[in-house]
């Protein structure tokens, strides 16, 4: 049976102008797909430009190119207010800092019932309150906690506010932009469960973005690996880890430590360096085996494909 897909990205781009002559090639012509009810990571170093990507999918930015198409739509085609509303219910995001995404002046009955007032869903006060309530309760918190500000809250439930936010509407999609990057690796874990429980239970699909490679196997079904603005490999999550081809995820992989200090104390760091790509043509994203594509050369797709074989 064929998947459904909700997302299609195809050539998108995204360029900042950086002075009078300069373009900063933030997300340049990357493609991939993501299917209903899946996760899809997305990882790389800072300034990779996973985020912008997420963003760009969201309409946060305006593309320079190429074309998003969420449920078969065009998300960057121009639309009347009453189709953006349609479309900001449907698709909703999770941000990287939980200080900075909740306005310190608004309570969390507001923050959070801040969707349901625009989009009209709720008939009344003492429905706003409760569906509030019951939200802070899907989340893991208390219902006394919705008449208290972001700064009386640690920084994990500051986040759980923030899914919460997002989950009032009922959407479709969710972009989840380093949603633990900023947390305390002891509350990384709970908030990701977190996050897999609600997938589960209400059948979301994730765009997950970060750059901690451990936890985005542990939530993704697929994984995207960027770099300077570039998609150079894309496969399932196993697959992914198990047998990485292009030189930049192989270090990006050596980067991760394990609980083993014999392990630690032998690993060997795998550093990237970008001048050993053949120059002379322009790489092209390819199939090296079903569903493991990666950014590459012809030469050098033949190179990869050998190397798969012989560990084989």
């Amino acid at each position: 049976m064929e998947r459904e897909k909700i997302l299609e990205v195809k050539n998108l781009k995204k360029y900042f102008p950086a002075g009078r002559k300069k373009i900063i090639k933030a997300v340049d012509d990357v493609s991939f797909d993501i299917y209903r009810g899946e996760t899809f990571g997305l990882v790389g170093e800072s300034g990779s430009g996973k985020s912008t990507t997420g963003r760009t999918i969201i309409r946060l930015y305006e593309a320079t190119g190429g074309q998003v198409l969420f449920n078969n739509e065009d998300v960057h085609g121009k639309k009347s207010k009453e189709e953006l509303l349609k479309f900001n219910r449907k698709m909703q995001m999770i941000f990287q800092d939980p200080s900075s995404s909740l306005n310190p002046r608004m309570n969390v009955m507001d923050i959070i019932a801040e969707g349901l007032d625009v989009h009209g869903l709720v008939k009344n006060e003492q429905e706003r309150r409760e569906r509030v309530e019951e939200l802070l309760e899907v989340v893991g918190l208390n219902r006394e906690h919705a008449t208290r500000f972001p700064h009386e809250f640690s920084g994990g439930q500051r986040q759980r506010i923030g899914i919460a936010r997002a989950l009032a509407v009922e959407p479709e999609f969710i972009i989840a932009d380093e949603p633990i990057s900023a947390l305390d690796v002891s509350i990384q874990a709970q908030v990701v469960n977190l996050l897999k429980k609600l997938q589960k239970e209400r059948g979301l699909t994730y765009l997950f973005i970060a750059h901690d490679l451990s936890m985005v196997k542990y939530i993704s079904d697929r994984i995207g690996v960027m770099y300077l603005g570039n998609l150079v490999e894309l496969a399932d999550s196993d697959e992914l880890y198990n047998n990485p081809v292009h030189p930049y995820t192989k270090s990006l992989l050596s980067a991760i430590p394990l609980p083993d200090p014999e392990y630690e104390r032998n690993r060997k760091r795998i550093v990237y360096d970008p001048s050993i790509h053949d120059m002379s043509e322009e790489p092209e994203f390819r199939e090296i085996r079903p569903n493991h594509w990666v950014r590459c050369t012809r030469k050098e797709f033949e190179q990869y494909k050998k190397e798969l074989e012989e560990r084989e």
